[in-house]
């Protein structure tokens, strides 16, 4: 049986036109990808917090509000790994009516990746992941949004493309041709659904490295493959709410994330350098995800242990809208009008009511337009975010 880092995915066909592709063996290959025990190791960590992070998943309420702020989070880097200046508060405040007549081609992209995620999620309620799913979801991610190129939403690639340089012969990497493309695609389905021995969070990796290896896509291959990873833990049943998002660890990584990919797909391909950054990065983002998720809990029954000091009419209110704030911690009065029903007058009452509960905060000094931040439940998302505003307080 041949050591990991020996197996061979592909090699490098010179094509008519001059240049190299990148062709993929048959995957997987037919003697398999053994694991060493460093791998094995790697992986009973990373599987260990990803079961303690879904075991506190389970108990959380509100899940469906909690779950947009780290669907945002993922967006955010995700978008920025591929070049877009954007930051999270930019993707928060998106949805807040003041900001929607400016959104910013940057912003948008991250919208468009969020519409993307919460598509897939409710998607494969009734579809398994497929060829079909990705390019559904896709087609979500650049229909109406900017492309470094025709981005032909939903279609895999009928022409060549390639990664870094500018032009396939001086590429950093050059996927397989068109004509090879989709008979590696095929074989991507087929191990999706393949009753194997892998271990579930190895095959993720293994699924994200081959997608971003055939790069079926001519833009949108590496946010594509980046919700793909997310969407297969929940589908293969490791987490009940799809909390892990490893975007926000590849964009720390950005230079090693990029290395180790290339190290796959080379023709020594360095496999198990791969998965062991994949399994590090599954462990780091479910061991944070935890923290995240005891923090909101506590800011939770702290906050709502403030609406004993109203009254029983002003507390249920003001209850839900607190509960509101944990999918959309940034709003303007029209947003309170919309939650509320009240007129302007009764919104802007309700905000004030909400800062002297200590729980709403100005964001900025706007004239017009002014926005209001639920800043103890945000800074848990935005490290910062959290470091401004801790040195603001000094």
């Amino acid at each position: 049986m041949k050591e990991v880092n020996k197996i061979q995915i592909g090699r490098y066909i010179k094509q008519k036109e001059g240049y190299k592709t990148f062709t993929p063996f048959p995957f997987p290959p037919e003697e398999g990808f053994p694991l060493n025990s460093r791998l094995y190791k790697k992986h009973e960590q990373a599987i260990r917090l990803v079961g303690k992070l879904d075991g506190i998943t389970r108990l959380l309420p509100d899940k469906d509000f909690f779950l947009l702020m780290f669907i945002k989070k993922d967006a955010t880097y995700s978008s920025q790994i591929e070049g877009t200046k954007a930051t999270l508060q930019d993707a928060v405040a998106a949805p807040v009516t003041e900001e929607k007549a400016r959104l910013r081609p940057d912003v948008d992209d991250i919208v468009h990746y969020v519409d993307a995620v919460n598509y897939g999620i409710e998607r494969t309620k009734t579809l398994p992941i497929s060829l079909r799913l990705i390019r559904e979801i896709h087609e979500r991610l650049m229909d109406g949004a900017r492309s470094t190129q025709h981005a032909y939403p939903g279609e895999f690639r009928r022409s060549q493309n390639w990664i870094g340089g500018k032009t396939p012969e001086n590429a950093s990497f050059v996927p397989p041709a068109p004509v090879d493309m989709h008979a590696s695609l095929n074989d991507l389905e087929k191990f999706i659904h393949a009753d194997d021995e892998y271990p579930s969070l190895v095959k993720a990796g293994l699924l994200h490295a081959q997608f971003e290896t055939i790069h079926p896509f001519t833009d949108g291959n590496g946010r594509t493959g980046r919700m793909l990873v997310a969407l297969f833990i929940h589908h293969a049943q490791l987490l009940e709410l799809p909390v892990l998002y490893l975007s926000s660890y590849f964009k720390k990584y950005q230079k090693l994330y990029y290395q180790k990919l290339q190290e796959y797909h080379d023709e020594d391909s360095r496999v198990d350098a791969w998965l062991e950054f994949f399994l590090e990065g599954v462990a780091e983002i479910a061991e944070s995800s935890i923290e995240t998720c005891a923090q909101i809990t506590a800011l939770r029954d702290r906050d709502f242990a403030k609406m004993q000091q109203l009254g029983k009419k002003s507390a249920a209110s003001t209850l839900e809208v607190v509960r509101k704030l944990f999918g959309q911690p940034i709003i303007g009065v029209a947003e309170m009008m919309k939650w509320t029903g009240f007129s302007k007058q009764g919104a802007y009452n309700v905000i004030e009511r909400l800062i002297k509960l200590n729980i709403l905060e100005p964001l900025g000094d706007a004239e017009y337009g002014q926005k209001y931040i639920y800043a103890d439940y945000y800074e848990i998302f935005d490290e910062e975010f959290k470091a401004l505003r801790k040195k603001a307080k000094k």
